[in-house]
């Protein structure tokens, strides 16, 4: 039907809204936001018909851009260098076991050819980095496990596209080869990685360098640079979302201006994308529709949840040092959600026989696993024993806002044991002109500076300082040398 301008905005207003309050009732549940999300778009249907599936699809990728960004700018490097060879391995060997074996399951509960087996499997292959890190955000459980199913998520997403789009060129050439298939693997991931560093590195260098006028562009311009690290690398060959969450975690884990306004702004922007992109794949789906394929859904959603997935983590973490505890959490950590959903609409757009078929299963069982998985998630770490008292990191929350008018800034310095000035009261610190310790974070609590305040090991100081010395300044409180300009010499 056709719709008004101003019934159009009412919509979209109404889908925030709505989503917004979503949230609120889904902590409160227990479930994960992304089923309240898919469910307001499906009772959306009463009120308007879309079936738009290129527009969704485009949606659904900018979102996946979005929540990847957001998420690896968050994710810790100190935390995932440990476990960075074991989610890895999830993410590629771990992401192809399930495709095997939920893709065989396929073929027989849904009359499925190989190829198209293996495709749904492919679609439901990896972990959702969206649903992982609202799950996992806020919850007391073994840093190493979140770390490695946040490092695992924010990673498989390439490897569930690769094979998606492999398996439609299959389908649709059979004369494809798998060897020439196998060698584009590896030069979309390489590509991706590298484009993914070179990115960052110039993400950061043009944050740190750039003036603009409002401090409120600098958001604007990190998502415009994940947004461009995508379609770059998709461009020349590589895989565009591995590019996206190297970058992000490139400029997560370096000395950022305007750390506070990118990373508040890009965790709203994220949860926005969110509700918006599951509202509208709800929206795709049709509820009477879904009871047709009810058994289906619900053994295959078995097979994935209590077979599929604990074969793929076993297997991929055989030889890591996890224990057997650890691998049943993480096998039942495996939540489905926005990546599935996205790739079941290549097939519709692709017309590959049976993909209308293929979308609803995946939404049923993208459901189904957030519904179970999700709510349950904290109840079996808590059974396992791996749940700790940790304190989770505070944002912080002081920054200069007119810093696109001024030469000064205020910078976040991390105290370790191996700053020098640990033990120093601030009136014998040698800091350059125009600095000024403005605040000291110690054990939660903030301390106001002054002259015979003792810096300690754990400290958090913010220092308004003037950019140029922002080198020195870290030189003198954590020991990091200040890089050296080079004088060309005099010739005799």
């Amino acid at each position: 039907m056709d719709l008004s301008v101003h019934t159009l905005i009412f919509l979209f207003s109404s889908m925030l809204i709505i989503g917004v309050v979503a949230t609120k009732f889904s902590s409160r549940l227990g479930l994960p936001s992304l089923v309240l999300f898919l469910l307001v778009g499906m009772s959306f249907n009463n009120f308007v018909y879309f079936e738009n599936v290129e527009l969704s699809q485009l949606i659904g990728i900018i979102a996946l851009i979005i929540i990847l960004f957001e998420g690896g700018t968050q994710t810790k490097w100190h935390h995932i260098r440990p476990i960075i060879g074991s989610a890895g391995i999830l993410a590629t060997l771990g992401v192809f076991i399930t495709t095997v074996v939920t893709g065989a399951a396929a073929i027989y509960i849904l009359d499925f050819s190989l190829l198209e087996g293996m495709l749904f499997g492919a679609i439901v292959g990896s972990t959702d980095a969206a649903a992982v890190f609202a799950v996992l955000g806020k919850k007391d459980i073994k840093r190493r496990l979140v770390s490695t199913l946040e490092a695992e998520s924010g990673s498989n997403d390439p490897m569930a596209v690769f094979l998606t789009v492999s398996l439609i060129e299959m389908i649709q050439v059979p004369e494809t080869s798998i060897w020439s298939t196998l060698g584009t693997f590896f030069v979309q991931m390489g590509v991706g990685l590298v484009i993914g560093l070179v990115l960052g590195k110039i993400t950061v260098l043009l944050i740190n360098h750039i003036k603009l006028d409002a401090s409120g562009l600098y958001p604007v311009l990190a998502i415009g640079c994940a947004i461009v690290t995508y379609a770059i690398a998709g461009a020349i060959g590589g895989s565009g979302l591995l590019a996206v969450y190297v970058m992000a975690v490139f400029v997560g884990n370096n000395d950022l201006l305007y750390r506070f306004s990118i990373l508040r702004f890009n965790e709203g922007f994220a949860w926005m994308m969110q509700i918006v992109m599951f509202i509208l794949l709800g929206l795709l789906v049709f509820p009477k529709q879904l009871p047709e394929i009810f058994w289906q859904g619900i053994l295959l959603s078995i097979i994935l949840i209590f077979v599929a997935r604990p074969i793929a983590v076993f297997i991929s973490t055989m030889f890591m040092k996890y224990n057997l505890k650890e691998q049943l959490f993480v096998s039942w950590a495996g939540l489905k959600g926005a990546v599935p959903i996205v790739l079941a609409t290549y097939p519709i757009v692709a017309g590959v026989e049976n993909s209308d078929l293929i979308f609803n299963v995946v939404f049923f069982v993208v459901l189904i696993s957030a519904l179970i998985q999700g709510s349950t998630l904290s109840w079996l770490a808590t059974k396992l024993g791996l749940t700790v008292k940790e304190d989770h990191d505070v944002m912080p929350s002081m920054e200069l806002i007119t810093l696109g008018k001024t030469d000064s800034e205020i910078m976040e310095v991390a105290m370790t044991e191996r700053s020098p000035a640990i033990g120093i009261s601030l009136t014998d610190l040698q800091l350059p002109s125009e600095t000024l310790i403005i605040g000291i974070i110690r054990d939660g609590s903030v301390i106001t500076p002054q002259g015979d305040s003792i810096l300690a090991n754990d400290d958090t100081l913010y220092v308004l300082v003037h950019k140029k010395n922002r080198e020195k300044v870290k030189a003198a409180l954590i020991g990091t040398k200040p890089k050296k300009k080079v004088v060309p010499k005099k010739s005799s």
